[in-house]
């Protein structure tokens, strides 16, 4: 799977001269760097050679390709050029494998895996509505096809709006298709029983988290927000507590059972976030140095947070925590296998350290006290929150903010 650190993007090639400026113009982490086009280039000088290697180590990101950046840069070839090469000329010229020869010839497929084939779709789950600040209007999701993103925000130095066409084409790809059942503030994947009916499908909370049992929680900063050139790792830091992570802005926090795929692919999505107003956080529930300096930046470039009490995955349980057998939970379970073949596909490699049998998910937390808008429970080992509703939720997270009068 491709790296989110900087360096390991830019190579030894050209643009390593180009960081200084990238760092300057706000172009400091990958996800937003590969959004970069045509005007953005010229606005910062970029030569056609520095051109050309963005759009080569881009491809070859999308596709975990990024061991063959410097040999494919340095042939002086374009990215058109080098598609049109023979598979014997790329393996002699290059090196590359034989199975890594299919990866780079597919010109529609990237490692962003799509979600489960049709026989894993979502199934309906009761609406949850109370008069609580935790809960959206129904009415309201059931509009979703008919929104549009209404604007887009990013800094004075990366103003473009070529740049807010690409962010709404990419929003567009998530929007929430006709015929999808929406699931409502608390989703899970559907469980079945397993081995021949002898282990029983894990049970779920129906209910959404209160707000009183996240708000107090105390968590300790591991990371920062990547940006290039900065320290790897925060020094030791006071915990605090979890309410200041949404007092101005909301915020996504993905409470992972093991560092690994899932944030890889969120996280990949960082300028659509951005554009929505909405932080990244990533939740772990033990302290592994080791395990934090593999997971960030290289899989997640967003804040890393540990909550030592495991309050966030209590809370995801309706109180407790979570867990299941490797052989009830994984051998026996066909959802949790179809989910592990996913994430190897993405060219991940397994992580078995640690803890392994508390499962997480992800919240959605609006701005100051208006609570939880959605949440995701890891029901099967592996199962991962739809990005079109995490994206359709943000961006109704938005659209009442700004109907509000107020900005993020």
């Amino acid at each position: 799977m491709a790296s989110f650190s900087m360096d390991d993007f830019v190579g030894n090639g050209t643009l390593k001269k180009l960081l200084p400026k990238l760092l300057e113009e706000g172009w400091d982490d990958v996800p937003t760097l590969k959004i970069m086009n045509s005007e953005d280039m010229n606005a910062i000088n970029m030569t056609q050679q520095q051109k050309d290697a963005l759009e080569i180590r881009s491809y070859l990101h999308d596709r975990a390709l990024m061991q063959y950046g410097d040999k494919l840069e340095a042939s002086g070839k374009g990215l058109p050029e080098l598609l049109n090469l023979s598979n014997t000329d790329l393996s002699s010229q290059f090196g590359m494998k034989r199975g890594h020869l299919a990866r780079f010839m597919d010109r529609t497929s990237t490692c962003a895996i799509d979600p489960l084939p049709s026989s894993s779709a979502l199934t309906a789950r009761k609406m949850i509505t109370t008069s609580s600040r935790n809960s959206f209007n129904k009415s309201e999701y059931m509009s979703v096809n008919s929104r549009k993103m209404q604007s887009m925000t990013r800094s004075p130095t990366q103003g473009s709006t070529a740049y807010d066409a690409t962010l709404e084409q990419s929003m567009a790809d998530f929007k929430i298709k006709d015929g999808h059942i929406f699931k409502g503030i608390v989703a899970a994947m559907p469980d079945e029983p397993r081995a021949c009916g002898c282990v029983n499908p894990t049970p779920v909370s129906e209910d959404v988290a209160p707000y009183s049992a996240i708000e107090n929680i105390s968590v300790e900063k591991l990371t920062p927000e990547y940006k290039v050139g900065m320290e790897r790792l925060v020094k030791k830091s006071p915990p605090i507590k979890a309410s200041e992570l949404w007092r101005d802005k909301p915020a996504l926090l993905l409470c992972i059972r093991r560092p690994g795929a899932e944030a890889h692919k969120l996280y990949a999505k960082k300028p659509i976030f951005d554009a929505l107003g909405i932080q990244l956080y990533a939740v772990l529930h033990e302290h592994i140095e080791s395990e934090v300096s593999d997971f960030w930046p290289r899989y997640w470039g967003g804040v890393v947070l540990h909550d030592k009490s495991m309050d966030f995955f209590r809370a995801l349980g309706g109180g407790e925590l979570l867990k299941d057998k490797f052989i009830s939970g994984f051998l026996f379970n066909r959802r949790a296998i179809a989910n592990y073949k996913r994430a190897k596909a993405m060219g991940i490699e397994q992580n078995f350290k640690g803890e392994g049998e508390i499962k997480g998910g992800l919240f959605l937390i609006g701005k100051g006290k208006s609570g939880i808008a959605y949440q995701f429970i890891e029901r099967n080992f592996g199962d991962w929150a739809p990005l079109a509703e995490i994206i359709e939720i943000c961006t109704r997270l938005q659209n009442q903010q700004q109907s509000r009068g107020g900005v993020y």
